[in-house]
């Protein structure tokens, strides 16, 4: 396995290495991002492990799980890995991504990195698969309570998918 881990300001983050598997490219700023979404979503989880029965992790814009900083070597986890990976996990993951190569890797990195993890994958366009991550969202009642964390972080602008809550 190619998981190391290092701390960064008190916090262990996932440090991971090429595994030939797809890597799309990004900024060197989306490293910066990261790690404030991972923060966010320990303390979303880390925080309401008591208060909610269950607490659900939902990103719409899943990716490949890593990424390879754009004009370097340099390969990062991305927000779907380090959401699984915190300290106190969250009960069940949703993830959606349009691009079947991309989520191919997710799947692959997913099962090496967070084997026992509930997740629910939806392949194709957020914007088109309203209903089936809707249904992929478990119902919460008075005696069995969730709370959901959506992270949308779309390439473009062209994010559709409140629109289709509101309608």
């Amino acid at each position: 396995m190619n998981r190391q881990s290092s701390v960064v300001d008190g916090d262990e983050v996932l440090q991971v290495s090429d595994d030939e598997l797809t890597c799309p490219e990004v900024g060197g700023w989306t490293e910066i991002k990261h790690s404030f979404v991972s923060l966010y979503a320990k303390l979303f989880s880390s925080g309401m492990k008591a208060k909610w029965g269950r607490r659900v992790y939902v990103e719409l814009y899943a990716g490949a799980g890593y990424s390879r900083i754009r004009g370097t070597s340099r390969v990062i986890a991305g927000s779907p890995l380090r959401a699984l990976t915190l300290q106190d996990p969250f009960d069940e993951y949703v993830f959606c991504e349009e691009d079947p190569e991309n989520l191919k890797a997710l799947k692959a990195r997913v099962k090496r990195h967070a084997p026992g993890a509930s997740v629910a994958y939806v392949e194709g366009d957020c914007n088109a698969k309203v209903k089936e991550i809707l249904a992929k969202i478990p119902v919460g009642s008075k005696t069995d309570t969730v709370l959901t964390l959506c992270f949308v972080d779309p390439y473009d602008i062209g994010m559709e998918f409140c629109f289709h809550l509101l309608r």
